[in-house]
């Protein structure tokens, strides 16, 4: 009899699984409830920004650790929760790729576990798991006592770490590394990409996107984010759904990437074609012209 092979598939939440930065969407709850200032909003988005567009090597991650957890100090846990559980369902569940919510699926339906892997804080990211029935979560988690954060970080979910506690998940579950996925949109995750034998990249980043190119690795491109109970509703209707469930990952990549290049070569079939009428038209008009000055 052949061993079960155990195995997972890690997704990156933001820009991966859903259209947003989580910790950027609970911002303005979280203006409204006294916790942050309109500057601190305008700071987070501007990170945001420039680790969008050029990553952040392991000193900026640093620095952002240390002002997200000095920013909390303070705050109490259980208000925290109760803003992200009254807003998630405005804020998040909107935002769900129906792409990466059919790949969830899929995963499922092929027997292996999924994980969130998040740099955003556990409070956040654990309600958002669980409203795609994802109880695996890796994210940030402060250290809190009496019920406040503390201003320090008990781990701190980014860049090697995230490829570290996949590897520790992986060992304490008897997971075969080389067997497993992961899904992620930035630089800063190439670590946990690398980990995993069937490493793919999402909306990725300039520096990602170079990365992928040099190793080969699949490039996917989400675009339809739909309420998560609308997908419920219409689960059939989901893009790409009707290429990804009951298709293994692998093939259903193989199709995105088909579908890419068919819709590409009839592009270049349609400009060729105009190119060709205009020829034809420009001859017609030439050889009219020469007619008249003939008979002229």
């Amino acid at each position: 009899m052949r061993a079960v092979v155990r195995s997972a598939a890690f997704f990156d939440l933001d820009k991966t699984v859903i259209a947003k930065s989580s910790a950027l969407a609970f911002g303005r709850p979280f203006y409204r409830d006294g916790l942050i200032t309109r500057r601190d909003m305008v700071k987070a988005a501007y990170a945001q920004l420039v680790f969008r567009l050029g990553g952040a090597d392991e000193n900026q991650m640093a620095r952002i650790r240390d002002a997200v957890a000095e920013l909390c100090k303070g705050w109490r846990v259980d208000q925290v929760q109760q803003i992200v559980n009254e807003t998630l369902h405005e804020l998040i569940n909107p935002y769900v790729y129906a792409e990466a919510a059919a790949l969830i699926e899929e995963h499922r339906s092929a027997g292996r576990d999924v994980v969130v892997v998040s740099t955003s804080g556990e409070e956040m990211v654990r309600p958002i798991a669980e409203q795609l029935g994802i109880t695996d979560v890796i994210a940030t988690r402060m250290v809190v006592e009496n019920g406040h954060y503390t201003g320090e970080v008990a781990y701190y979910a980014a860049g090697p770490t995230k490829a570290e506690a996949a590897r520790e998940l992986a060992k304490e579950r008897d997971y075969d590394l080389d067997s497993c996925y992961a899904y992620s949109d930035s630089i800063s995750d190439v670590p946990l990409l690398e980990a995993v034998g069937h490493p793919t990249v999402v909306n990725p980043d300039r520096g990602l996107r170079r990365v992928a190119g040099e190793r080969g690795w699949p490039v996917l491109e989400f675009r339809h984010p739909i309420p998560l109970s609308r997908r419920l509703r219409e689960r059939p209707a989901i893009p790409v759904a009707a290429a990804v469930l009951g298709l293994g990952v692998g093939l259903a990549i193989g199709l995105v990437i088909y579908s890419r290049l068919r819709r590409r070569s009839a592009l270049l079939a349609n400009d060729g074609s105009r190119r060709n009428a205009l020829l034809t038209n420009e001859g017609s008009r030439s050889a009219h012209d020469g007619n008249r000055s003939l008979r002229v």
